[in-house]
């Protein structure tokens, strides 16, 4: 523990149960994204003992280590639970960090060795939270289920590549992947995908054969097409001017989606279409760099 940050721990000044009432109050709900998934904050649920059961076999029950569960509930520190006692479960192992003034998330993903975009969505894309969840990614009581001769639809093969490219041609990359400044409010926040130049109006295609997920309006995205390829892959495509795909229709490469639009808020003025490329993972679709999946 440093001086920048501090784990809060069952021996801190408020207990964790306090935490976790608190944070949807005063954090949250002021400063979450739509678009983003809920906060591992207000994913925490309420388990209440019953006869026979043990530390051990609720940690097994939820997939957690039982060091995790303890260290969110207070009243357990003598590793022990009793019948009818009610105790706090997170959804994944991990700790609850509370950050200084002065520390950015950022900053804590790197002295917790995790993805700074994971740890951004984990936390419901929070801007500037004082409390957030690490998850301990790769913890796992449970051991993973023996694999078949036969590949597991749930399990394929992640691709290097995809299999086409969202508009008729390649073109220029005007806003990259990763943390960026906010040339009007000069906040720092993370891109998700890759801002394509194209003129209103052109052509957006599926980069690959799949399935659509969801078609229609999404906050900040705009008009909004989502794709599940079956190589365990979604693509997204954003700010559309108009969309030409409806839910659960199946589109081959370079199936026309919709046309290039500027709906939703875009990060720049110039006419673009956003693109994303996100990878599934236990802790939800992860966003991936779309540069290293296109073909050029």
């Amino acid at each position: 523990m440093t001086a920048s940050n501090r784990l809060l721990f069952p021996c801190s000044l408020f207990t964790t149960l306090a935490v976790i009432l608190m944070v949807p109050k005063t954090v949250i709900s002021q400063t979450s994204t739509k678009s983003c998934p809920t906060p591992a904050l207000e994913r925490f649920v309420r388990h209440r003992v019953t006869s026979g059961e043990t530390l051990e076999k609720i940690a097994q029950k939820y997939n957690l280590e039982s060091a995790t569960i303890i260290r969110m509930n207070r009243s357990l520190t003598n590793q022990e639970v009793s019948v009818g006692q009610e105790i706090l479960i997170p959804p994944y192992n991990g700790v609850i960090v509370e950050l200084s003034p002065t520390q950015s998330l950022k900053q804590v993903a790197a002295q917790y060795k995790i993805r700074a975009d994971v740890l951004f969505e984990i936390n419901g894309c929070l801007k500037n939270p004082s409390i957030v969840f690490v998850p301990q990614l790769g913890k796992s009581v449970n051991p993973p289920a023996k694999q078949s001769n036969t590949t597991s639809p749930q399990q394929p093969v992640i691709p290097e590549r995809v299999a086409g490219y969202p508009l008729p041609s390649p073109t220029q990359v005007i806003y990259p992947f990763g943390w960026q400044m906010n040339q009007a409010t000069k906040e720092v926040f993370f891109h998700s995908g890759v801002d394509l130049s194209a003129a209103i109006g052109t052509n957006v295609q599926a980069v690959d054969s799949g399935t659509v997920l969801f078609a229609g309006k999404q906050a900040s995205y705009g008009n909004l097409v989502v794709i599940y390829h079956e190589s365990g892959l979604q693509s997204r495509y954003a700010h559309l001017g108009s969309i030409n795909v409806a839910v659960g229709q199946s589109v081959k490469t370079g199936d026309l989606l919709g046309k290039v639009g500027s709906s939703g808020t875009p990060s720049i003025s110039e006419p673009h279409l956003h693109f994303e490329i996100r990878s599934s993972s236990d802790l939800g679709w992860v966003a991936k760099n779309p540069k290293s999946y296109l073909q050029q």
